[in-house]
C-alpha cells in the first residue's frame, strides 16, 4: 500500500512540476511577445519622431529663407530710397550753388555800380560845397553880415520868440490846471464830507446818578461825612448831594475820572454796604471795568474804520480817547470820523487808502496820556506808535498833522485836511469848555510838582484843589506849609475867577486781620 501511495505522490509531483514548467513557458512567451510589440511600437514612434523632426527642420529652413528674402527686399527698398534722397539732395545743392554763383555775380555788379555812384556823389558834393560857399559869400556881401553873426542873430530871434510863446503857454496851462484842480478839490472834499457826517455832542462836566430813595443820600454821606469824603478822595470827583429828589450829582472836568466815579457809586448803591473800605474796593472794580470798556471801544473803532493789525496797547489808548474831549469834541469820535474822511479822500486821489485811514485814526492817540505825561500830544502819540511798531509813513503823517514838521507825503496832507474838516463842522467844538478843562489841568499840575504829593484832584469846578500826600514823607506841620505854598504858586502862575481853596490831606492807616 505504501509503495503505491509513494508512486502516486511521485506522479503527482511530476505532474505539478510539469504544469508549472508549462505555465512558465507560456508566461515567457507572452512576455517575449509583449517585448516584441513594445519594440515594434518604439521603433514606429522613433520613425515618426524622425519624420516630424525632418518636417520641422524643413519648415524652419523655409521660414528662414522667407525672412531672409523679406529682409533683403526691405534693405534693397531702403537703399533705393536713400539713393533717391541723396540724388535729390545733390540736385538741390547743385541748384543752390548755381543760385549762389548768380547772386555773387549780381553782388559784384552792384558793388561796381555803387562804387561808381559814390564817385559821382563825391564829385557832386564837392560841387555843392563850392556852390554853397559862393552862395554864402554872396549873402554876406548883400547883408553886410558874416556867417556867425547871421547865425547868432537868427538864434537870438528864435530864442526870444520861443521864450515868449513858452511863457504864454505856461501861464495859460497854469490857469487851466489851477481851475481844474480847484474844481476837482472842491468836488472831492464835498463828496467826502457828504458821505461822512458824524454826530456831535456837547460834553458836560457833571453826571447824575439816580438813587432808589432819598434815604440813600444819608448812607452815601455817612457818619460825620466819612463816606462822602472817602468817595471824593478815592475818585477825585466832587459828589454833590442837594435837594434834587432821588439823585446825586458827580462833578469833574475829567470824563474818565467822572465815569469811574459813576460806576463806583452805582456799585455801592446796588451792594448797599457803603463805608470807606467798600468805596476803595468798588473803585478798584470800576477801574477794571473801564479798562475792559476801553479795549472794547478801541476794537469797535478799528473794526468800524477797517484798520487792521493794531497792537493791544494802541487799541486800549484808542478806547481811552472816548473819555477825552478836545474843545468839547469827543476825541474818539473825531478820530473815527477823520479815518472815514481820509479813506474817501485817499480813494479819490488814488493813493494808499489803508495808510491814510490808519494815520488819521491814530493821529490824536497822544491825547490819551498827555494829562499824565509831559509833552505835546503829537510827540507822545508818535512815541507810542513807534514803540508799537507802526510804519515810518504812519508816524510821519501823525507828526505832521499839526504842522510840527513839513508834510512830505500826500497821506500826511490828507490827515491835515481831514483834521481841519472834522474840527470845522458846526457844533463840533466849543472853546469855552476846552479853556475850562485846561485851567483845571493846570491847577492839578501846579500841585503835582511839589515833592511828596501822591494824588491831586481839582474839584468844585476849579474852586478847590485837594492834594493827597504821602504820610511817610510829609508830617502835619509840612502839610500846613505845603497848602500855603501851593496857594501862593497858584496865585503867581494862574488866572482864575474868584478864589481857589487848597486842601492837603494826610492820612495814616493801620490794618490788621482777626483770625
Amino acid at each position: 500500500m505504501e509503495p503505491i501511495l509513494l508512486m502516486y505522490i511521485a506522479i503527482g509531483v511530476i505532474v505539478v512540476f510539469g504544469l508549472a514548467f508549462v505555465v512558465l513557458l507560456l508566461r515567457r512567451g507572452a512576455a517575449e511577445q509583449k517585448i516584441r510589440v513594445a519594440q515594434q511600437q518604439a521603433k514606429h514612434l522613433l520613425e515618426e519622431a524622425k519624420k516630424e523632426a525632418e518636417r520641422v527642420r524643413k519648415e524652419a529652413l523655409l521660414e528662414a529663407k522667407d525672412e531672409s528674402i523679406k529682409a533683403k527686399a526691405e534693405l534693397e527698398k531702403e537703399n533705393k530710397e536713400r539713393k533717391k534722397e541723396l540724388t535729390g539732395i545733390e540736385k538741390r545743392l547743385e541748384s543752390r550753388e548755381d543760385r549762389l554763383e548768380t547772386k555773387e555775380k549780381d553782388i559784384q555788379e552792384r558793388e561796381s555800380r555803387i562804387k561808381k555812384i559814390n564817385e559821382d556823389l563825391l564829385k557832386l558834393r564837392d560841387g555843392l560845397q563850392k556852390a554853397r560857399e559862393q552862395h554864402i559869400e554872396a549873402l554876406e556881401k548883400v547883408s553886410h553880415l558874416s556867417k556867425e553873426e547871421a547865425k547868432n542873430e537868427l538864434l537870438a530871434k528864435l530864442d526870444k520868440d520861443l521864450a515868449k510863446e513858452a511863457a504864454e503857454r505856461i501861464k495859460t496851462n497854469e490857469e487851466t490846471i489851477k481851475q481844474e484842480s480847484d474844481k476837482r478839490a472842491r468836488e472831492i472834499l464835498s463828496t467826502a464830507i457828504q458821505r461822512c457826517a458824524g454826530d456831535h455832542t456837547v460834553e458836560t462836566t457833571t453826571s447824575t446818578v439816580e438813587l432808589p430813595s432819598d434815604d440813600m443820600k444819608g448812607r452815601i454821606i455817612g457818619r460825620e461825612g466819612r463816606n462822602i469824603r472817602a468817595f471824593e478822595t478815592a475818585t477825585g470827583v466832587d459828589l454833590i448831594v442837594d435837594d434834587t429828589p432821588e439823585a446825586v450829582i458827580l462833578s469833574s472836568f475829567n470824563p474818565l475820572r467822572r465815569e469811574i466815579a459813576r460806576l463806583t457809586l452805582q456799585k455801592l448803591i446796588a451792594d448797599g454796604r457803603i463805608h470807606p473800605a467798600r468805596v476803595e474796593e468798588m473803585h478798584k472794580k470800576a477801574n477794571e471795568e473801564i479798562k475792559a470798556d476801553m479795549m472794547e471801544r478801541g476794537e469797535q473803532a478799528a473794526i468800524e474804520t477797517g484798520v487792521r493789525g493794531l497792537p493791544p496797547v494802541l487799541i486800549q489808548l484808542l478806547g481811552r480817547l472816548h473819555y477825552r474831549t478836545s474843545y468839547g469834541q469827543n476825541v474818539l469820535k473825531h478820530s473815527v470820523e477823520m479815518a472815514h474822511l481820509a479813506g474817501m479822500l485817499a480813494a479819490e486821489l488814488g493813493v494808499n487808502v489803508n495808510l491814510a485811514k490808519r494815520a488819521a485814526l491814530l493821529h490824536d492817540i497822544g491825547k490819551a496820556i498827555d494829562q499824565e505825561t509831559e509833552g505835546t500830544h503829537t510827540k507822545l502819540g508818535v512815541m507810542m506808535a513807534q514803540k508799537a511798531g507802526e510804519a515810518p509813513e504812519v508816524l510821519h503823517a501823525m507828526e505832521a498833522h499839526h504842522g510840527d514838521v513839513e508834510a512830505r507825503t500826500i497821506e500826511a496832507v490828507i490827515v491835515q485836511a481831514t483834521d481841519a474838516i472834522s474840527a470845522a463842522r458846526p457844533g463840533a467844538r466849543r472853546d469855552t469848555l476846552e479853556a475850562y478843562v485846561k485851567r483845571l489841568e493846570k491847577l492839578e499840575s501846579v500841585a503835582k510838582n511839589f515833592p511828596g504829593v501822591e494824588k491831586c484832584f481839582a474839584i468844585q469846578a476849579g474852586r478847590e484843589v485837594r492834594v493827597i500826600v504821602e504820610p511817610d514823607r510829609i508830617d502835619d506841620a509840612a502839610a500846613v506849609k505845603m497848602a500855603h505854598d501851593i496857594a501862593k504858586k497858584i496865585e503867581a502862575e494862574l488866572e482864575y475867577p474868584g478864589e481857589v481853596r487848597v486842601t492837603v490831606i494826610r492820612e495814616t492807616r493801620a490794618t490788621d486781620t482777626a483770625k
